[in-house]
Parts: C-alpha cells; sequence; structure tokens
C-alpha cells in the first residue's frame, strides 16, 4: 500500500500550499497599512514564536500518538471527549469548506486581469456567470483528481506549489538587491497612523493570525503518509519555510518604496511593487502565480475538507453514509459531500454576494477553538505520558497562543460562529443517537450544550448588531 501513500517532501507541500493561498501576495500592503516597520517586526516575532510552537504541538503529538488519524478532530476528540472532537471537527470543516470557495473566486478575478476591459467585463470580481460556470468545472475536476487517488492530488499539489513559490523566491532576491535603508528608516514608527506601536501590534496579529491557517493540514492526512513521523516534521518544516517567506516579503517591501505608498496600493500589491523593480511584467506575473497559488490551495484544502467528516463518521459524530473509501482509499461521500456545499457557496457569491462575505467572516472564525484544543491536548497528553519538560512547556505556550488568537479574532465573530455551530451540534445529536441507538452524551457534555445553547441564544438576541458591525 506505501506505493499510495505520500512522502516527506508531498506532506510539506500540503502543509505549505494550504498556508500560502491569495493572503501572501497582499500582505505587504495590509500590513503597511496598520503598521510601520516596528510594529510589523513586534508582530511577526509574536505570532513567530507562537506558531512555531502549534507546530511544535502537531510534531510531539503525533511521536507520542502515532497512531491517531485525523488531526485536528481526532486529537479534540482524544483529550476532551466525543462533543469536543465534533465541535473541532465541524468548526474545522465549515471554516475550510466555506473559505475555499474564496480560492475559486480569487482565481477568476485574476483571469480577469488578462481578459476584461472597460467596455467588456467577463469575470469581475470572480462572481460573474462566466466566473461561476468557470469555478463549478474547477470544482468537479479537483473532485475527479481527488477521487482517483490523495497521492495522485499530492502530486499536483506538489508540482503547483513550486510554481506558487518560484516567484516569491524571485520577490525576496530583488528585494535584498533593492532594499534602501532609508526608505526602511523612514517611517518606522508609522506616526501618520496616529497610534501607538503596541496598537500597530494588535492590528498586525489580525492579518497574521489568518495567513497560517492550513498548518494542520499534515496531520489531517496523516493516514496517508508513507511515515507517520513524517507528519509532524512536515508541519515544521511547512511553517518555518512560510514564515521565512512572509517576513522577508513584508519587511523587504518597507525599503522597496515608502510605507505610504505601499499602504495606498491595490491589490495583490506584491505586483506594483515588482513592477518596481523590474518593469511592468511584475503584475502580470504575479497574477498568473497568484491564479496557480489560490488553486493549488483549493485542491489541498478540499483534501481536508473530505478526510475530516469521514474520520468523524467513523466514531458516530457525523453521519454514516459519510463513512465509506473508494478503491483508491479516499473518503468518497464525504468529498461529493464537500463539493456539493461549495457548489452551494458558489451560487450564493453569484446570486448574494454580501450574504456569502459575511458567512466567510463568521465561519473563518469557527477554526480558532480547534487550533486552541491542539495546544491543550498536548498539554494535558505531556503530564499523561509523563513527557519531558520541554514538552509540557510545548503545549502550554500553544495554549497559550490559541486563547491569544481566540481574544485577537474579537467577541463579535465569537458569538456569530456559535450560530454556525448549532445546526452542527443537532447533525451531531442525529448521528450520535443513530450510532449508538440512543444520545451518548455524558454529564459534562450536557453541561457544554447548556452554556452553548445560552450562548446561541444570546447570540441570536445581539444578531442585528453583530451583523452591524
Amino acid at each position: 500500500m506505501s506505493n499510495k501513500k505520500i512522502g516527506l517532501l508531498s506532506l510539506t507541500a500540503l502543509v505549505l500550499s494550504s498556508m500560502i493561498g491569495s493572503g501572501i501576495f497582499s500582505l505587504p500592503q495590509n500590513m503597511a497599512a496598520v503598521a510601520g516597520a516596528e510594529g510589523i517586526s513586534i508582530g511577526w516575532l509574536i505570532t513567530g514564536i507562537g506558531i512555531i510552537f502549534l507546530g511544535l504541538s502537531f510534531f510531539f503529538i503525533s511521536r507520542l500518538r502515532p497512531e491517531l488519524d485525523g488531526g485536528i478532530y481526532t486529537y479534540a476528540r482524544e483529550g476532551f471527549g466525543d462533543l469536543m472532537g465534533f465541535m473541532s471537527a465541524w468548526g474545522y470543516w465549515l471554516c475550510a469548506t466555506i473559505g475555499i470557495v474564496g480560492y475559486l473566486t480569487v482565481a477568476f478575478e485574476g483571469l480577469g486581469v488578462f481578459t476584461d476591459t472597460a467596455q467588456q467585463v467577463i469575470f469581475g470580481q470572480g462572481n460573474t456567470v462566466p466566473a461561476f460556470i468557470g469555478a463549478s468545472v474547477i470544482v468537479w475536476l479537483v473532485h475527479a483528481l481527488i477521487a482517483s487517488g490523495i497521492k495522485e492530488a499530492a502530486a499536483v499539489n506538489l508540482a503547483a506549489t513550486f510554481v506558487k513559490v518560484a516567484p516569491l523566491v524571485l520577490f525576496i532576491l530583488l528585494g535584498f538587491c533593492y532594499f534602501d535603508a532609508d526608505v526602511f528608516k523612514s517611517d518606522i514608527k508609522a506616526t501618520a497612523l496616529g497610534n501607538s506601536v503596541s496598537d500597530q501590534v494588535k492590528d498586525t496579529m489580525l492579518i497574521t493570525l489568518w495567513v497560517f491557517t492550513g498548518v494542520e493540514g499534515a496531520s489531517v492526512l496523516s493516514a496517508h503518509a508513507k511515515k507517520r513521523t513524517d507528519v509532524g516534521l512536515a508541519t515544521v518544516l511547512g511553517i518555518l519555510i512560510a514564515l521565512a517567506l512572509y517576513v522577508a516579503i513584508t519587511v523587504l517591501s518597507l525599503g522597496i518604496l515608502p510605507r505610504e505608498t505601499i499602504a495606498d496600493m491595490a491589490n495583490p500589491s506584491m505586483g506594483p511593487l515588482l513592477d518596481a523593480m523590474m518593469g511592468e511584467s511584475g503584475k502580470v506575473i504575479i497574477t498568473a502565480c497568484l491564479i496557480v497559488s489560490v488553486l493549488a490551495s483549493y485542491i489541498s484544502w478540499t483534501m481536508y475538507s473530505s478526510e475530516i467528516p469521514y474520520r468523524g463518521a467513523q466514531n458516530g459524530a457525523f453521519p454514516q453514509i459519510l463513512n465509506k473509501l473508494n478503491d483508491n482509499e479516499v473518503p468518497i461521500n464525504s468529498l461529493w459531500f464537500t463539493g456539493f456545499i461549495v457548489q452551494f457557496c458558489l451560487i450564493l457569491v453569484l446570486v448574494f454576494e454580501q450574504s456569502y462575505n459575511t458567512l466567510l467572516l463568521i465561519s473563518t472564525s469557527m477554526i480558532l477553538i480547534p487550533y486552541f484544543l491542539i495546544g491543550a491536548y498536548l498539554f494535558k497528553l505531556s503530564f499523561q505520558t509523563h513527557a519531558a519538560w520541554y514538552v509540557k512547556l510545548t503545549g502550554f505556550m500553544a495554549s497559550l497562543y490559541g486563547l491569544w488568537i481566540v481574544y485577537a479574532a474579537g467577541l463579535q465573530y465569537l458569538l456569530l460562529s456559535v450560530v454556525l455551530y448549532v445546526p452542527g451540534i443537532l447533525l451531531y445529536l442525529y448521528s450520535n443517537h443513530r450510532f449508538h441507538g440512543k444520545f451518548n452524551v455524558n454529564g459534562y457534555e450536557k453541561t457544554v450544550l447548556a452554556v452553548i445553547f445560552l450562548i446561541f441564544c444570546y447570540a441570536v438576541y445581539r444578531l442585528p448588531n453583530l451583523l452591524a458591525a
């Protein structure tokens, strides 16, 4: 069966591809708009430390419990019971499935750079009829690719990852050549923003928070790895590569053009920055690579989205119809389920774009609790297994970082995310009853459900204000 498994290089590419989507191409403008060089550097330092501890949590868990497959869902279930496992799986799956629709719209918006004119708009912002048709075709082509085998899909993703990373490396090399220390130091504290460096740091955290989403990719697909020990290693390698790229691109940009100039750029801002260094071909290069990048990310995230419900169905957290593999060992019904949800969201983008954007913002916050539970599980596991002190420290620091990103996201979206958790809980209770022949819910889980219900009532009461905020 090893010929159908994923090696270390492909696993690392999956982690890297899922983290590096469209966001990196807009990072210079996003960061320059909220902070100067000092605030950006401190923000990356905090994020770097936190995300490395989170990555090491996956690394140590894969060593302490190598038999566990499914990553985020399985770790939460092992650490905190069936209900919390489902909550982690549902939040992660919903975030991933709704979020990947954005990759398709960005890809066709990018195509519009080459096809659209003032007189004729074909793809627009990825929300036109031609964009909808093209995105729908890609959904089912990717479905067919993954259905043919995880290894085959991972191989395509590996090739695409090399394509997406190449222009980033080119940008960094040129950035070193064109870096001007005087430009970098001219507005290091971004006094024009009128706020403190600490406020700037917090604002950058809201951006850096999302660019590492996907760090868990190797652990989600751990059952398909050639060697279980590769799972943790691929996670750490992916993080280190992504962190190096993120920091280099944002910091070097501030030495190419003044911060205020970058802050006023249209996105993807790496395009005009590359134009400043190598001429007008920069925008074309960046746009083309942006399209490849988001489509590669779409492949990797679709694999994750189909794996999670399948793992949950094995334990009665999701309906049993999703507990099915095809001849290529792909969770085929779960893959169909994910495909239909993506197709539904594409219809929302076409008909009710604002509704989809609101749904995207809410669902994105649902991934924060699963990340916190990873660190919390390692912290608990490290004491259960009498692990070394540095393993305990890793679990503690990852938990602390998890709490920080929950705080940084803000109460508004956390409350709104509860509204999306409740339909999932109803699905869980149905699946749980069908699987066990009764409601298999203990006292602790009943308490959690009661608390969630109270928060849900409060969130519904506040819904008009929350949506308007």
